[in-house]
């Protein structure tokens, strides 16, 4: 599966972030586009469709909040499934994927070092 990954950071302090227009407005299947800097890490929004391939990052953690639809965190030996409202911080070293059968929109902060597709 062909990945969109934006690193670019999309809003400058204490501008508005459209989250949701931006979400609306996504029509890939597995879409990323990180929209602000706060201190050392970055929030990203991500909207999913399909599944991301197995990866790990060696020194940073990653926090995923899901704000619609059903995110699957694939990990050695577990599924854990987030709904709505629901986000897990997974930690640096953790082999995992996510995944998503509907189209799900996701937040995710992580330290701004992090290199979406892995180490």
């Amino acid at each position: 599966m062909e990945y969109s990954i934006h690193s670019n950071i999309k809003y400058e302090p204490l501008e508005v972030v459209e989250v949701g227009q931006l979400a609306d407005e996504c029509t890939e299947p597995w879409w990323n586009q990180t929209l602000s800097r706060v201190n050392d890490s970055v929030v990203r929004l991500g909207v999913f469709k399909g599944e991301f391939h197995w990866h790990k990052h060696d020194r940073e953690d990653e926090f995923f909040y899901v704000i619609e639809g059903c995110l699957f965190l694939d990990l050695e030996g577990q599924t854990i499934a987030l709904g709505p409202r629901q986000g897990l911080m997974v930690p640096h070293g953790v082999l995992h994927r996510t995944r998503a059968e509907t189209r799900t929109v996701a937040l995710m902060i992580e330290p701004a070092t992090v290199v979406p597709t892995g180490d």
